[in-house]
């Protein structure tokens, strides 16, 4: 069970969003809101899980950052989404597990890296997601996501996702 801990506004350069921070009794999560999404129908949402690589040290060998800013962008356009963070690094295996991977990623790709390396192809939680979208009062979503197998897990927990809305990262 979900926990809404604290909130606050945030300033970022996409605008104003308001920032939740959720408990699960194991890990924090957070939702960044513009606008109101209290309505619940076909919200913009991105899902995202953490990735120290590409947000804390800028690095190139993925696109996080970009999906990140891309999601940012779009809500800003529209004036109203949800983003959460999940803190699931290394598609939910760990800092490790994406460290003993990457001399399995070039030849294998990331998920079947993680395999190779004797971790799950992706061993995230998106229940977290979906208690913070009912939490904020979300029925249903267009997720911002380059990834359709994210949407089939979030369906397959019992969120409505009626679009998957690709992220343009040119």
């Amino acid at each position: 069970m979900i926990k809404r801990l604290g909130e606050r506004d945030l300033n970022t350069k996409f605008g104003t969003f308001r920032e939740v921070l959720y408990y699960d009794g194991k890990k924090e999560a957070i939702a960044i809101v513009m606008g109101n999404v209290a309505d619940g129908v076909d919200v913009l949402c991105r899902v995202h899980s953490h990735c120290i690589g590409a947000h804390v040290f800028a690095s190139i060998e993925c696109d996080c950052r970009e999906q990140m800013e891309a999601a940012q962008g779009i809500i800003q356009q529209a004036g109203r989404g949800v983003i959460i963070w999940l803190d699931q690094e290394g598609k939910g295996n760990g800092h490790l597990a994406l460290l003993q991977s990457i001399p399995y990623k070039a030849e294998f790709g990331q998920a079947s890296a993680y395999e190779k390396a004797g971790f799950q192809a992706d061993a995230r939680d998106y229940r977290p997601a979906v208690e913070i979208l009912r939490d904020l009062g979300v029925k249903s979503i267009v997720l911002l996501a380059n990834d359709t197998g994210k949407a089939e897990e979030l369906r397959r927990i019992g969120l409505s996702v009626v679009q998957v809305q690709k992220l343009d990262l040119a």
